[in-house]
Formats: structure tokens, C-alpha cells, sequence
């Protein structure tokens, strides 16, 4: 990717980060960064390294920037795809492992291995906005992105995408990974339309456990409570006040985040979708037209 320099001479700009094989046809999902420059332009040229070492160059299918997804493809045999898990199943104290090309160093991927830290952690970083990442304390540095993190029973439940270092970078032990859970449907979607075309409801939200941090009183386990409704939103003239608790959109259950953004993917801009919610302890219903994603 060519690129202008403070003193607009031309340079290019090369990185390394890792992936992982989904499909014998060749798709193989990544993060977005690892395939896009700074201002999130894609890569020029993409060359794809097996573990056997043979080389090839790749082909985007699609990119998702708000959750830091990509999808390549490449024309090979003999692949292996690598079997997917669910994420939700997913422990606190669980064993994990990550693989990854961190460093670029030579010799081959690196594993580390380390335990779930966390799960349901919030990433909101410029575009990219991951309301249900995995927290883990195995080693992650630059080069793992786009890896895989990995069960015991070898099934892969995230997708390594950063790591934090915090405030004068004295933090350690901070890895996080895309949950499978939320990643897959993005796959899928790239993987059919080549883009992701998310309906839009214009609510701020937050998990049910988190009510009394919202000063909301609510009597439910699960579903999406409303921290703010913006004018002129859907959610707007659909008569959604805080502390609402969505429960389904569309005859789709969403008992957590994941499921309003799984949700938000099934049915598009300009959809119109029923939305049940609970409001006061009282079941109730409301019809919105969704809404396109402002940038």
C-alpha cells in the first residue's frame, strides 16, 4: 500500500498478522487491520503463507471495520479448515491458546497459552466497536492479529485482535479476541454479500447486570437494556424511553448484546421489524423501520 510520508514522498507500508483457515475452498478470516492501511483502505497486495510454506496471493471477500473482521480467499488444495466453537460456552478461568506470527519472528507461528480472563469485555477504539470480546492473559504482540484463540479440544472461540497496554504502557496480561459468537455471522454475511449492511436502531445500550449502574430498577435476567434513545432515531418514534429492556426483534431472541447485534445483521436498513421489550415489569411491543448505520 503506497502511502505519503511528512515530506510527501511515496512509501510503502507493509505489515504481518496471522489467519486462519475456515473453509477447504479457501476462505480464511483475519482482522481487518491486518488487510487495510491507516485510513483503512485495503492492501494493495495480500500474500497468504501456509504452514506447510507454500505462498499465495490472496484475494479480499470482504471487511467489516466496526468489528475489526476480514475475510481472504486463496485458489490452493489440500486445505484443512479449522473446526469453529462457540464462544459462549467459554469460562471464566478456562484454558486458552493463541497462535499467531507475533513479531514477525522467524521459525514459524508462536502459541502461548493462558487462561479467560473475562468474557463480554467492550471495545469501542475509533470505528471499531466489539461489544463482546474476550479477555485472556496468554501472550498477544503485534503479528498475532487475526489468529485464532483455541480450546483445549482444539475448536476455535475468538479471533485475537488486540492487546492493551494502558497508560504509559505499564499494563500486562490485557489480550482480546472477537468472540466466535459475534464474528461468525459477520463471516457469513462477508462471505455471501462481500459487505455488511447492519440495520440501525439508535439506542445506547448495555448488559441487564448493569441496571443500577444505569439508575434502572428491572426484574429481568436477560435481554438489552436502553441507556439512551437518540431523536430522530428509529428507536425515537418507536417510543423507546432508558431502561426499556429489548428482549426480541424480528421473532429473533436477544437475551444478551451479541444477540441485538446478530439480530441487527439478520434484518437490514429499511427493514421494518417488530421489537418486544419490557418496560415497568410490562411485556410490550412496538413496530420500528431500521435505519442505515451513520458513519
Amino acid at each position: 500500500m503506497t502511502n505519503l510520508n511528512q515530506f510527501e514522498q511515496s512509501f510503502t507500508q507493509q505489515g504481518v498478522g496471522t489467519g486462519f483457515i475456515i473453509d477447504e475452498a479457501g476462505y480464511i478470516v483475519t482482522n481487518n487491520h491486518v488487510v487495510s492501511g491507516d485510513d483503512d483502505q485495503p492492501a494493495d497486495e495480500i500474500e497468504v503463507t501456509l504452514s506447510d510454506g507454500r505462498a499465495f496471493d490472496a484475494e479480499i471477500v470482504g471487511r467489516d471495520a466496526r468489528t475489526d473482521v476480514a475475510v481472504l480467499k486463496i485458489d490452493a488444495g489440500g486445505l484443512t479448515a479449522v473446526p469453529l466453537g462457540t464462544s459462549s460456552s467459554l469460562r471464566v478461568g478456562q484454558e486458552v491458546i493463541t497462535m499467531g506470527n507475533a513479531l514477525n519472528l522467524a521459525g514459524g507461528p508462536t502459541v502461548t497459552k493462558g487462561v479467560v480472563s473475562a468474557v463480554n469485555r467492550e471495545v469501542n477504539e475509533g470505528a471499531v466497536f466489539i461489544a463482546d470480546a474476550i479477555q485472556t492473559d496468554a501472550a498477544i504482540n503485534p503479528g498475532n492479529s487475526g489468529g485464532p484463540m483455541v480450546t483445549a479440544d482444539g475448536k476455535v472461540v475468538g479471533i485475537t485482535t488486540a492487546v492493551l497496554r494502558g497508560q504509559g504502557g505499564i499494563a500486562e496480561g490485557i489480550g482480546l479476541a472477537v468472540s466466535m459468537d459475534l464474528a461468525k455471522p459477520v463471516v457469513d454475511k462477508l462471505i455471501a454479500d462481500g459487505v455488511v449492511n447492519r440495520g440501525y436502531i439508535g439506542i445506547g445500550t448495555a448488559a441487564v447486570s448493569r441496571a443500577n449502574e444505569n439508575n434502572c430498577r428491572v426484574e429481568a435476567d436477560s435481554g438489552v437494556l436502553v441507556t439512551s434513545v437518540e431523536a430522530g432515531t428509529p428507536a425515537a418514534e418507536g417510543g423507546f424511553e432508558d431502561c426499556d429492556i429489548i428482549v426480541e426483534i424480528g421473532n429473533l431472541s436477544v437475551e444478551s448484546i451479541t444477540d441485538l447485534y446478530r439480530a441487527l445483521l439478520e434484518h437490514g436498513p429499511g427493514e421494518t421489524v417488530d421489537v418486544s421489550y419490557i418496560r415497568d415489569g410490562d411485556a410490550e411491543t412496538t413496530v420500528v423501520t431500521l435505519d442505515e448505520r451513520p458513519n
